[in-house]
């Protein structure tokens, strides 16, 4: 059988990431096997421990850590993020393609141990539209909305390290988009993945980046 492909996917805080896992994994979920990342962050409404996230305390997070039981690890606005290393090769030697759903901190890390990994990050077309879909979750207080919206700038710095670059503008087309970058990626034709390459969208990202500076400047 042939071993699957490690793919992260990692977005600003707003970008609609998780929403295109749900459904790429709804629609294409024979083909991939989403890991369940750990982190010490409380449910938000309606998540499921094992199923959104393993929710641990900073003292069972830190032990793993201990135990070199997570592939990376990050700590972002006050709480860790971690990805447990057994199930994701279990499911990359059983030919499923691995999708880890992190921050840019850990995808960086995973690229370092698994030099093959695929990076895609998913924005929203705006930095307006980030901010409005932060708002929209009604979850978070402006003040956490707003480190968000700073962390989003530090984060646009980073997006030379991936290798694809996915506007979350209509989600049935992103999820489209997504499921042909990673099974074109597995079976090496990746030609017509060119125009969603990083270095072929510098325009955009230089675009946000100068939006995400306003909105973090308190606009």
């Amino acid at each position: 059988m042939k071993k699957g492909i490690l793919v992260v996917v990692s977005g600003f805080s707003g970008s609609g990431k998780g929403t295109i896992m749900k459904r790429l994994m709804s629609k294409y979920g024979k083909n991939y096997s989403l890991s369940v990342s750990a982190t010490t962050r409380a449910p938000r409404p309606g998540e499921v421990h094992g199923v959104d996230y393993f929710y641990l305390s900073t003292d069972e997070f830190e032990s793993m850590i201990q135990n070199d039981q997570l592939i990376e690890y990050a700590k972002y606005v006050k709480n860790y993020y971690g990805t447990p290393k057994a199930y994701v090769e279990e499911q990359l030697n059983a030919g499923k393609n691995v999708i880890l759903e992190i921050e840019m901190q850990g995808a960086i890390k995973v690229k370092k141990k698994y030099p093959e990994t695929i990076l895609l990050f998913v924005t929203a077309p705006s930095a307006e539209e980030v901010k409005k879909r932060l708002i929209g979750r009604n979850t978070e207080s402006m003040d956490v909305i707003d480190a968000r919206m700073q962390r989003a700038y530090e984060e646009s710095f980073g997006l030379d390290d991936y290798d694809y670059l996915v506007i979350n503008d209509e989600l049935d087309e992103c999820v489209e988009c997504v499921n042909d970058i990673i099974m074109s990626e597995r079976a090496q034709d990746t030609a017509k993945n060119e125009s969603h390459r990083v270095s072929a969208n510098i325009d955009f990202i230089n675009n946000i980046r100068k939006e995400l500076l306003s909105y973090s400047k308190g606009v």
